[in-house]
Parts: structure tokens; sequence; C-alpha cells
């Protein structure tokens, strides 16, 4: 009897460890092909930004390049045209000339940055706060031993900034906003922040201008944390690997 009941017992034990065994691989192949779709979903989102930005730039350089130059040529041949005394018809041409050459400026840079590459993320951050110098004071920190990125990171970065700095200005009532960028042997840290109204998360996470920076900072395979509330102002930590691995979320506190 003793002997059944051991036997027994062994037996059930064994079920046991099977179906734990099976249940523990069953699991695992699940957590396998969910990384699998989490992987394949980030693939996805990069080339679509990246046929994105290929679009825009390839856009924005024609009208930069060929638009802006016609205007330009145009510009100048008004400019010596002999219009016989009619200084006010002469004048009237050239200022439209001037606006639609602004305009065509001004929306090839929000396309794309096309002279990034040349100038340098830096120096055009610089030339992005220059322009924004009416609207709000804008400061710039860069910690020294910056290294040149990929120029498809330092593109979504300057995207980032001007959509965060696009935001403030529309939404809030911020004086001063500050950038500050810091590279570390594995990772950059990049922190903009503002002094106005801050705002609720949950309620403006589904804006497409936030949609649109956590997008960027996505296909960077970056890590970021918003820190904001009412009256207190915002402000956005991200942070950014070199070797394009995952970092570690304690990094954001």
């Amino acid at each position: 009897m003793i002997l059944i009941i051991v036997t027994i017992a062994i037996i059930v034990s064994f079920i046991l460890l099977a179906y734990r065994a099976f249940i523990s691989r069953i699991i695992k192949e699940k957590n396998v092909q969910h990384e699998a779709e989490v992987l394949h979903q980030k693939k996805l989102v990069l080339e679509n930004i990246k046929a994105q930005e290929e679009e825009r730039k390839r856009i924005a350089v024609m009208i930069h390049d060929d638009i802006g130059n016609r205007l330009n040529i145009l510009s100048l041949w008004m400019n010596n045209l002999d219009t016989k005394g009619d200084e006010v018809i002469k004048k009237n041409i050239y200022s439209q000339m001037s606006s639609l050459i602004d305009a065509a400026r001004s929306i090839s840079h929000s396309l794309y940055p096309v002279n990034l590459e040349s100038v340098g993320f830096v120096l055009y951050v610089e030339e992005l706060i220059a322009n924004l110098s009416h609207k709000i004071n804008i400061s710039m920190q860069v910690m020294p031993g910056y290294e040149k990125k990929d120029i498809f990171v330092e593109v979504q970065l300057y995207r980032i900034i001007q959509e965060f700095t696009t935001n403030v200005i529309k939404h809030s009532t911020a004086t001063d906003l500050w950038i500050y960028i810091k590279d570390y042997p594995l990772n950059m840290a990049v922190i903009i922040s503002d002094n106005g109204q801050g705002f609720d998360y949950d309620l403006v996470k589904k804006g497409m201008g936030i949609k649109n920076i956590e997008s960027r900072i996505k296909s960077m395979n970056a890590v970021h944390k918003w820190k904001s509330s009412l009256n207190k102002g915002s402000r956005l930590i991200i942070i950014i690997p070199k070797n394009h691995e995952l970092p570690n979320q304690n990094s954001l506190n």
C-alpha cells in the first residue's frame, strides 16, 4: 500500500514538474515573440521616420537651392529693372520678392535643417535661438567634450528642441527656456526646461507636439522622462545611447 502511494506521489510530482516546464517554455516563447514584435515595431517606426526625413530633405533642398536661388536672381533683376521713374511699383515688387524669399527659406527650414550637417549641430541650434530671441529668452549650455553625432541623431535632436520650443511659445507663459547638453562615455544627456505654466502629461500626451517629440526619441533608441506640474514649468530629460543600445532608466532619476 505504501509502495503504491509513493509511486502515485512520484508520478504526480513528475506530472507537476512536466507541467511547470511546459508552462515555463510557453511563457518564454511568448516573451521571445513579444520582444521580436516590439523590435519589429521599433524598426518600422525608425524606417518610417527615416523615409519622412529623406522626403523632407528632398523637398527642403529643392526649395532652398532651386526656388530660393531663382527668387534671389529674380530679386536682383527687379532691383536693376528700369521702371521709368515709377519707384512705387519697383518698391512694392521688391518688397513682395523679399517676402517670398523669406517664406521659401522658412518653409525649407521647417521641412528639414538643410545646413545642419555643414554648419554643425551646436551652431545650428544657436541660429534657431537667435531667430526666436524676440519671442523668448533661450539659454544653451553645451558642456566641454561634446562630440559630433550621427547626422540622423543630430537632426532628431534638433527637431525635438525645435518642437519643444514651439510648444512652449504657443501654449506656455514661459519667459525663459534652458537647454543643457552633456556627453558621457556611454551616452549623451539632453535636458530642456522652461519656467512656464507647466502641464498635466495625462491631458496633453495625445497631442501632436508630445507625440512627435516622443516618436523622435524612440527613433534614437533613447529613453526620456517628463517632469512638469502646473505653474512650475516643464522639463524633458533625454538619455541618448552612443552604441544604440537602450540606456538604463535609472539614469533619468
